[in-house]
């Protein structure tokens, strides 16, 4: 959690960023925490600012098109992107365990239109909590199911269907692969572990069948905004298959 928002604003403070995080940089700064590992893990970093990038960019291509929306970002930690949206939805849930939105709540306090709800997106209650007249509703799920089980996936769409009656949801997914073989530095020798990953969208309507894959945008797209070589090893078809995906998924 700190060290997606360290990423963040490190990108932010640069004159030629290509994102920026005013929250970030204000919450950082507050912080007194040792970032070294977070700074060695640029791979961590560059995927933090390219699905920022590309998750920016369909949030707001959604709200454009779905005025009056509701959003849901489930496992938000310290996620700012409600405040770089602002204005352009009718509410929006923050949505993490209680410890984490026990430290969320010291650094921002929202009590409308942006609220914090303190469950587990595997708690079938935590939509309690949300207002919903059958407005447009839109789930954003980022960095979070490499971490879980398919059973555990498969519960969060549950809980959406039953909540919304129409609902799209934006889904962070790794591809098997990338489970089984790669490490991150930052996240070594802690109890963060990947273990869950899929190919595509189509794979996942296996597991969600109510929920259709409408595309996959790979966070090679957002890596080559910055990173202009990924023009060219992007197409490559290993690296595509391999990197991170958001899956929009839509019932």
């Amino acid at each position: 959690m700190l060290q997606t928002l360290y990423a963040r604003a490190e990108e932010s403070k640069k004159q030629d960023h290509y994102i920026y995080d005013e929250k970030a940089i204000e919450i950082v700064s507050q912080l007194d925490y040792d970032f070294s590992k977070a700074s060695e893990d640029k791979m961590m970093s560059y995927g933090v600012i390219a699905r920022t990038i590309i998750l920016d960019r369909l949030v707001e291509e959604f709200l454009a098109q779905n005025a009056g929306a509701v959003v849901i970002n489930i496992a938000c930690g310290l996620d700012t992107r409600c405040y770089r949206m602002a204005g352009k939805y009718a509410r929006w849930y923050n949505v993490d365990l209680p410890e984490t939105m026990e430290i969320r709540s010291r650094f921002l306090k929202e009590d409308g239109p942006i609220y914090q709800i303190a469950k587990s997106a595997t708690d079938e209650t935590f939509t309690d909590s949300i207002e919903y007249h059958g407005e447009p509703v839109l789930v954003v799920i980022e960095g979070l199911t490499m971490y879980l089980s398919g059973t555990d996936v498969q519960q969060m769409f549950h809980i959406i269907d039953k909540k919304a009656e129409k609902a799209t949801v934006f889904v962070e997914a790794m591809s098997p692969f990338s489970v089984n073989n790669i490490k991150e530095k930052s996240i070594e020798g802690g109890k963060a572990k990947f273990t869950w990953g899929v190919k595509s969208g189509r794979e996942l309507e296996a597991l969600v069948p109510l929920f259709r894959s409408q595309k996959d945008v790979s966070l090679v797209e957002g890596m080559e905004v910055f990173m202009p070589i990924y023009k060219v090893i992007g197409k490559i078809p290993f690296v595509r298959n391999i990197s991170n995906k958001i899956l929009v998924m839509k019932k």
